[in-house]
């Protein structure tokens, strides 16, 4: 069995929006539901689990009934951190689908993610312990400790950037996180790096950059420009 956890506690910050990202309406229909779509509508996705703030949940309800996702078992409350949110989430899935094998977690402001590489996301973690989708970088990476200075070259070719959504078994991803410290939780950044820190082999597969996170006003203009076929 596979559950999906959605995440849309986010409040948008970047964006500079009184509305968090994934609540805006685009053509009439908020981004988190064309994110929602695609999960409902994948063959492999058995449960859903939700993680918002809860004067979000509403609405997101509302727009879940709309559209007809049923496959939604429960909301988890945002933490105050994204993996913080994660974990309130396995939380979830351990109440309400314990028979969960593998976890799939994914930001509700990456409304185009294919139906590939959810795919092959839940591939790689049945046949290893974990999976994410990375696209190669295209910009020579400089390190530097305080802005200024070069401090280290980078070897652009070893070098990947994540996305999302990452895959887990469900059962060894949660026990991490029942086991480590609140403050390693806290510090953790992505999905992947708690469980890569912890042993678990996590396999990279082939992510897109159609698969953005919509995180400025340009990204929200390109996922615009996508829709209408521009792109």
């Amino acid at each position: 069995m596979n559950t999906a956890v959605i995440l849309a506690g986010g409040i948008g910050s970047r964006m500079g929006l009184d509305c968090p990202k994934q609540f805006l309406m685009v053509q009439d229909k908020p981004i988190i539901s064309y994110c929602l779509d695609i999960f409902q509508k994948h063959g492999e996705i058995d449960n859903i689990v939700v993680v918002v703030s809860p004067q979000w949940q509403e609405f997101v309800e509302e727009y879940t009934q709309k559209y007809g996702v049923d496959k939604i078992r429960g909301y988890a409350p945002a933490g105050e951190s994204r993996q913080h949110s994660i974990y309130n989430g396995l939380k979830r899935i351990a109440e309400s689908c314990p028979d969960t094998d593998i976890v799939i977690i994914h930001d509700a402001a990456r409304p185009l993610v294919s139906d590939e590489i959810i795919s092959e996301c839940i591939k790689g973690a049945k046949e290893h312990d974990g999976a994410m989708p990375v696209i190669t970088v295209k910009d020579t990476l400089y390190q530097s400790k305080d802005g200024e200075v070069i401090n280290c070259l980078l070897k652009r070719s070893e070098l990947f950037a994540g996305q999302a959504p990452e895959s887990f078994k469900f059962k060894r991803y949660y026990q991490i996180h029942n086991e480590v410290t609140d403050e390693e939780i806290g510090m953790t950044a992505g999905s992947s790096e708690i469980a890569y820190r912890h042993g678990m082999d996590i396999r990279m597969v082939k992510g897109s950059e159609r698969n953005l996170k919509i995180t400025t006003i340009e990204d929200l203009e390109t996922f615009e420009t996508i829709l209408k076929g521009g792109v």
